[in-house]
């Protein structure tokens, strides 16, 4: 890309930016026969006159795939267990770096865990190894496809998600202040990661749940899965994701060393998102604006209460990964269209909330994390959520009837005391009051809250060095959000390509 560094910032109105089209005909309009590229839009809507601010170079753009085709058939293997983003843009580093990536999957390509998904949503039968969390791109393809992140590795960044556009993606990632891929549009991504992987050379096991390790002193040397295969092995990356239960179980039986660490829980908070809209845009405020979204930070007793994954015009979905756990999630198609709004709304869970859990002091978040989840699925022994309406839940009495819902299972009115640890309904009640004395709209009978949110983070790290090695097994290399290293899509890619770097001893 060629650049004479020269940068505009133009301001432009939600009509002018209504499509993709009549932006670059805006800007253009304004620039005249200038070259441009679009480098950043945000959309204002502070005041009465919401508008976009975009900011444009002035030079010629070539896009550049970063991700070349390469025979690696006969190189070197490395294998990945975990085929979500960290799994697999690591094996397409892999390929860059003359590796061959082998990439051992416990779930089901997108296309044959559509059909696991479905009898889920229609039956509440749980496959353990093919839902919403496990399969082929990994419990991100079914969660809204936000592309957000807090690193400032700007270079890392721009690489997934030109990545993602030479996968099919829409090239407005590039430059979109808070980029979104949609999860209707986010399996066929991966389907075409997939295919460039194996046509270099490179392998993708599904239905491949690793189920033991063999270790000869410091080293892994042979991976055993559930369908017969063994895997013998010279370097591993762990990409295994937040729910991964089972591998944190396996590297304490295997006496790998694991550790308890804090996570976050809560509920889903849904909205109508006209709701929504009104509140962050005011009431009566142009169609032409995006389904609005919102961050919501409080702190109660030194502690953080917050939003999490907010979906525009999305849908809750059942994210247990077992019967008799009940997780719920969320995520929003690409155009954010839906008639709700919903997020995630968590507390702190810390060392002093999980010590009395018991069984060894590595797993007791993770029981303090799976007790609340079978809390909640003993209300109606099923995935049919418990519910109740924000304004009940602040007075601590049960919903006698609730307000339509997303989720497709279906909700029970209830008491969400009931599958809440003290802490946490004290925490979030608190912060729903101060939130509702600041953002009108947001407390108020017609919202809804389901339970329970639950995995916004790994109870557990897997620890390692600055090499990107285990701290006790030198060829193990953990990485992600399975291993307590990274937060969503983006920086679970961008952890798994720099753990290959260093694995691969490449700078």
């Amino acid at each position: 890309m060629a650049t004479d560094n020269k940068q505009i910032e133009l301001k432009l109105t939600p009509l002018q930016c209504v499509t993709t089209q009549s932006l670059y005909a805006a800007i253009a309009d304004q620039l005249g026969n200038s070259e441009f590229v679009i480098l950043k839009k945000s959309l204002d809507a502070r005041g009465k006159n919401p508008h976009w601010l975009v900011r444009v170079g002035l030079y010629q753009s070539s896009f550049q795939p970063p991700f070349q085709a390469k025979n690696i058939s006969n190189q070197p293997e490395v294998h990945i267990i975990g085929a979500g983003p960290a799994g697999y843009f690591a094996a397409l580093q892999c390929i860059q770096l003359g590796f061959k990536p082998v990439i051992i999957e416990r779930g089901k390509s997108v296309r044959n865990r559509r059909r696991d998904l479905a009898i889920l949503n229609k039956e509440g039968i749980i496959n353990p190894d093919s839902n919403y969390c496990f399969g082929e791109g990994g419990a991100g393809t079914y969660s809204d496809g936000k592309l957000y992140t807090r690193s400032n590795k700007r270079g890392e960044i721009n690489t997934i998600l030109a990545g993602f556009v030479q996968f099919g993606a829409s090239s407005n990632i590039l430059y979109e202040s808070r980029p979104h891929i949609g999860t209707n549009k986010l399996p066929a991504i991966m389907e075409k990661m997939h295919e460039h992987i194996v046509q270099c050379g490179g392998q993708v096991h599904f239905d491949c749940k690793l189920i033991d390790l063999k270790l000869n002193f410091d080293k892994i040397t042979d991976l055993v899965c559930s369908n017969g295969l063994n895997f013998k092995c010279n370097k591993v990356l762990l990409a295994t994701g937040h729910s991964a239960h089972d591998i944190y179980k396996l590297l304490f039986a295997r006496s790998i060393k694991i550790e308890s660490k804090p996570f976050a829980l809560g509920v889903r908070v849904e909205h109508s998102q006209s709701s929504i809209n009104a509140m962050q845009y005011g009431k009566g405020q142009s169609s032409l604006l995006p389904a609005a979204s919102y961050n919501l930070v409080e702190q109660v007793q030194g502690c953080g209460v917050f939003s999490f994954c907010m979906c525009p015009g999305g849908i809750i979905a059942p994210a247990s990964t077992n019967m008799g756990q009940l997780v719920v999630n969320g995520w929003s198609p690409s155009k954010r269209n839906g008639k709700y709004a919903n997020s995630g709304f968590v507390t702190q869970i810390n060392p002093q909330d999980w010590q009395n859990m018991p069984g060894p002091d590595e797993l007791k978040a993770l029981e303090f994390q799976q007790y609340w989840e079978m809390q909640a699925w003993s209300v109606s022994n099923s995935i049919i959520a418990p519910a109740q309406r924000i304004e009940d839940f602040v007075q601590n009495k049960s919903s006698s009837t609730l307000p339509e819902c997303s989720y497709i299972p279906g909700v029970q009115a209830s008491n969400l005391s009931q599958i809440l640890p003290n802490k946490v309904q004290t925490n979030l009640r608190q912060a729903l009051i101060q939130i509702g004395k600041k953002k009108k709209y947001y407390r108020t009978a017609d919202a809804i809250m389901v339970g329970t949110e639950s995995r916004t983070s790994s109870p557990v790290r897997i620890p390692r060095l600055e090499n990107g090695k285990h701290v006790q097994i030198s060829n193990l290399y953990p990485c992600a959000e399975g291993a307590g290293y990274a937060g969503g899509i983006l920086s679970a890619a961008m952890d798994g390509i720099n753990s290959i770097n260093l694995m691969c001893n490449y700078e």
